[in-house]
């Protein structure tokens, strides 16, 4: 990789030095997201690198009482705008100029 990047997601179970080595990959005031459950995600904030912990609890039976909300007209998602996956970069400048719509944003993989 020559040039730093916006965000670094790591999966993996590494070695904390590892997770640390990852921070020198990313621009000053981007993110690192860590989604391993047993350490935390490293900062550096004198160059404004945030470190955040993603946790996800798969619950199929929550998942269902979800999808009975929704089809039941209980619980509704407001998606207001789908973007290709292509099209990120300008999403992310929608955003930081504050000029994205009410509403979730659905990043779909083709156009």
């Amino acid at each position: 990789m020559s040039r730093p990047v916006d965000v670094v997601l790591n999966l993996a179970p590494v070695e904390p030095t590892q997770l640390d080595a990852l921070l020198g990959l990313i621009r000053p005031g981007g993110v690192l997201v860590n989604t391993t459950v047993w350490m935390p995600a490293p900062t550096d904030e004198e160059r404004g690198v945030r470190g955040i912990d993603l946790f996800v609890r798969s619950d199929a039976a929550q998942l269902s009482h979800l999808v009975e909300l929704i089809d039941g007209g209980e619980l509704r998602v407001e998606v207001a705008r789908r973007v290709p996956l292509a099209e990120l970069p300008a999403l992310h400048a929608d955003a930081a100029a504050g000029a994205l719509p009410s509403g979730k944003v659905v990043v779909t993989p083709g156009a």
